[in-house]
């Protein structure tokens, strides 16, 4: 006998298995980042440690990342109050800053690598390898944060979200809002553990 799955059925399983789905994926990225984060402090003890200035842009990303929080807070209280115009206006600057915050971390590189602050070659030094590590992979998991807002942002304009339907959004925000204190964390970490 099979058995079939109302609408609400199916979205309430999907409810109940997501959040602690998203969940146990931040705790994996926390502890892929705390052990990069314990061989920095390691490998820095050993000695022909390159110090280096953080380039001016990455005080500008992390800027551009906090502002990111606020107006995902906005899109996502809009949608609690049924605001869809508000809504929109909110996800798409939450995903035009996103964009900002990548295009500021490749210009941040870009004047990394013109100072010889290389990730592997014959000016590379492990102080540049891990910066560039650490910030590369957090870029990684922003792209999957863009791709969710993606998906947000499209559902918005077609007002899909509403204070009766605010899963996928809620989810966004988390995660959304995980990705900027992760990225708080690094920045200062780079900038005091030198």
């Amino acid at each position: 006998m099979d058995t079939v799955l109302t609408l609400s059925e199916k979205r309430i399983t999907r409810e109940k298995v997501g959040k602690p789905l998203l969940w146990l994926g931040m705790v994996s990225m926390v502890m892929v980042f705390a052990g990069l984060t314990s061989a920095y402090v390691v490998r820095q003890e050993k000695g022909d440690w390159l110090k280096f200035d953080l380039p001016q842009l990455f005080y500008v990303s992390t800027a551009v990342i906090m502002i990111s929080s606020v107006t995902m807070n906005w899109a996502l209280a809009a949608a609690k109050k049924n605001d869809l115009k508000n809504l929109k206006i909110a996800v798409s600057i939450t995903l035009m800053l996103g964009l900002i915050f990548i295009i500021c971390q490749f210009n941040a590189w870009s004047v990394l690598y013109n100072q010889k602050i290389v990730f592997a070659g014959k000016y590379s030094n492990a102080s540049g390898s891990f910066l560039y590590i650490l910030t590369g992979l957090h870029m990684l998991h922003l792209a999957g944060g863009i791709m969710a807002l993606g998906v947000v942002w499209i559902k918005s304009l077609g007002e899909k979200y509403n204070s009766e339907n605010l899963y996928g959004i809620k989810l966004c925000a988390i995660f959304w809002h995980f990705l900027d204190l992760l990225w708080i964390y690094l920045f200062l970490f780079l900038l005091f553990v030198r």
